[in-house]
């Protein structure tokens, strides 16, 4: 006897459809389960078997065998069990064949027919909507997730005794449909406002630029001068999370097993804070797996790498691509997956090993080749992508203490998205999202400059000798400033004060 059901793996963070084809033949009483199951997913036997029984159902007799289609991809994860399972019960008709095949079933079995939420589920019923499913059985816990894709035909049911009753049209109480999720965004403010941030107006002014035009940024100053805390909020500043900005950070977060039970859409642009110790396999993504990294996790949002030049060389410097591309593509033998990596990079560190030189308020430890070796650990080629970089100072004891309001976000934020919506009609017919996205070989569509402000750059270039791509990154800094200036030219101040936020070069003597 042959029976039909079908769930959804995942290939990266795609969902696709997988058919689950169960067959019963006489002889010794065996169960293989074959199309390249992991692990987890072979020891899906025991505790279909389980299930089965202790829901009271009669388990089918004979050679049981259970092929996952297509054979050639690998299968990963519990969340077949289900599906496993309705195939089998369907084999002696405990479960209607027919009616079984319009569903997708997701879900993990306990050994006492409980159903438990599992990860992945919200790109999985993309996957399923994509190939023409609108009925699904999912995890009581998960009904949350599924219900984000519209257009589907939800039964989130706590045990398998209930996914059968659905099966025999007998399961009206978990039926819900799904619609548009609504969403609104996130008060930006849960990470700080900067006016609490005293001083550091030329701080400030970068964190502005960067928010406007998505760029990359670098504070450059002694411990305790606030990198960290003007870093965290950068996120009260930017944009909106629009809905399908959050869809996608969901649909990572649902791969990475980071929502919670009864979670809708993330609502927060990420931000993303990794320890210095963190390997490149967790930076970037990867493992026997292929997980997304922590520059997945933080697309559409922030990564900040504190002390930067304390992490792995190895680690940081596969930053370099999908800083250019917004993607990063993982090859394993499972196969080849690429994940988003639409990241704003910020980072901090220190001016030397010890932390004060060039400071009045300590002494420095650290002689020249030190620091040179310090700076050194940075590649010319990593900087180069960091459109803005920033000497801070710690701020005097008059000016913390001074009682005056410092600018809010809110009023920092109008003047950001003002310029986003400038860009956004400048790049209506590009896919292109911001200033820090335009392309090489669109610069000088993009951002052309006029002859005043093309001397300031020939000037500066020729006493810092300038890289082509420092010289592009300059050109996008100066547009977003000249966006903020509410300008469509980009005059010789806007490429001035652009020039000013290439610091590092000045530290070590070396051209960005």
């Amino acid at each position: 006897m042959l029976s039909l059901a079908f769930s959804a793996g995942m290939l990266g963070i795609e969902g696709y459809v997988v058919r689950v084809e169960a067959d019963s033949s006489p002889g010794t009483p065996s169960f293989s389960i074959i199309g390249l199951p992991d692990r987890a997913l072979g020891e899906a036997r025991e505790r279909v078997r389980a299930a089965i029984f202790n829901s009271g159902f009669a388990y089918p007799a004979g050679r049981l065998l259970v092929n996952l289609s297509p054979a050639d991809v690998r299968k990963a994860g519990p969340a077949f069990d289900l599906a496993i399972a309705l195939s089998l019960l369907a084999i002696d008709e405990q479960v209607d064949r027919a009616a079984l095949r319009e569903y997708l079933a997701l879900g993990e079995l306990a050994l006492d027919g409980g159903l438990r939420a599992g990860s992945g589920i919200l790109p999985m019923v993309l996957g399923a909507r994509a190939a023409g499913f609108t009925k699904l059985i999912v995890a009581q816990a998960n009904a949350a997730e599924a219900a984000l894709v519209g257009g589907m035909e939800i039964h989130a049911v706590p045990t398998l005794q209930d996914a059968v009753s659905v099966v025999l049209g007998q399961g009206a109480k978990w039926r819900h449909c799904s619609g548009t999720p609504a969403f609104e965004p996130a008060d930006e403010l849960v990470h700080g406002d900067l006016a609490d941030v005293r001083g550091q107006s030329g701080a400030k002014r970068a964190l502005e630029i960067a928010a406007a035009g998505g760029h990359n940024l670098l504070f450059l100053g002694p411990p305790g001068c606030g990198k960290t805390m003007l870093a965290r909020r950068l996120p009260s500043i930017l944009p909106p999370m629009s809905l399908g900005e959050a869809l996608e950070v969901t649909k990572i977060y649902s791969v990475a097993g980071l929502l919670g039970a009864h979670a809708g859409v993330v609502r927060a642009r990420p931000f993303r804070f990794p320890h210095h110790t963190i390997s490149q396999i967790a930076l970037v993504g990867g493992g026997a797996l292929a997980k997304p990294g922590e520059i997945s996790l933080a697309t559409n949002g922030i990564l900040f790498l504190d002390e930067l030049p304390e992490f792995s060389r190895h680690a940081i410097e596969v930053l370099r691509q999908p800083i250019e591309e917004g993607t990063v593509t993982i090859a394993r033998s499972a196969g080849t997956f690429t994940y988003p990596a639409r990241f704003q990079l910020v980072a901090s560190m220190n001016p030397c090993p010890c932390g004060y030189r060039g400071t009045r308020t300590g002494h420095c430890r650290c002689d020249d080749a030190t620091v040179a070796k310090y700076v050194g650990r940075l590649s010319g080629p990593l900087l180069d992508r960091i459109d803005l970089q920033i000497d801070i100072a710690r701020v005097p004891f008059d000016e913390m203490t001074r009682m005056d309001d410092a600018e809010r976000s809110a009023a920092i934020r109008a003047r950001v998205v003002a310029a986003r919506e400038r860009q956004r009609a400048r790049f209506a017919d590009a896919a292109i999202a911001c200033n820090a996205e335009i392309p090489g070989n669109a610069v000088r569509r993009w951002c052309l400059l006029d002859d005043a402000a093309m001397r300031v750059l020939a000037q500066a270039s020729q006493k810092r000798r300038f890289s082509a791509r420092a010289l592009d990154r300059i050109a996008r800094t100066a547009r977003t400033i000249a966006d903020l200036a509410d300008s469509d030219a980009i005059r010789s101040e806007h490429v001035a004060e652009a020039i000013q936020y290439r610091s590092l070069e000045r530290l070590d003597g070396r051209a960005a």
